[in-house]
């Protein structure tokens, strides 16, 4: 067995040396280009992060389409709990506690959007279809101009 497991880690090492010896110059460049290219979604993200970082954070809490309330997501907000009736027999709790919002409870099958949890970025959504809820965060800018960063 012994033998066995040596020859094969020779044979590994040749094989590694032969790919190597039959790669050109630009099968190189195109290997670098892709790992290259697979750090840019990190690199977008932090740009789009850091552009938001001066704009004032909200949360929009919309029922049946329709905006309902609004809260500033300042870190600065006391902890609320707060009850919405989107019909009759339904009901979803809100919690707000400084720069972050969540659906803390309500009384739909699946329980979703409490299953979301806490949501503070920008275009994080928590939706509670059954209801008809949903929890949207925005940037104060971003009604203005909605760029789509991957087209």
């Amino acid at each position: 067995m012994i033998k066995i497991r040596r020859k094969y880690k020779r044979q590994g090492g040749i094989v590694i040396k032969k790919l190597v010896k039959m790669m050109k110059p630009f099968d190189v460049i195109i290997i670098f280009l892709l790992v290259a290219l697979s750090f840019s979604p990190i690199a977008i993200f932090t740009v789009q992060n850091s552009q938001n970082e001066g704009n004032k954070i909200y949360a929009v809490i919309s029922i049946d389409g329709e905006e309902v309330d609004r809260f500033l997501l300042t870190g600065n907000e006391e902890h609320k709990l707060i009850t919405y009736y989107p019909a009759p027999g339904q009901y979803n709790i809100i919690e707000i506690d400084g720069e972050r919002i969540r659906n803390k409870e309500d009384n739909s099958p699946q329980q979703i959007s409490v299953k979301t949890g806490w949501i503070q970025s920008p275009g994080e959504t928590s939706l509670n279809i059954p209801h008809r809820l949903l929890i949207e965060i925005i940037s104060e800018n971003s009604e203005d101009t909605e760029i789509d960063i991957v087209s």
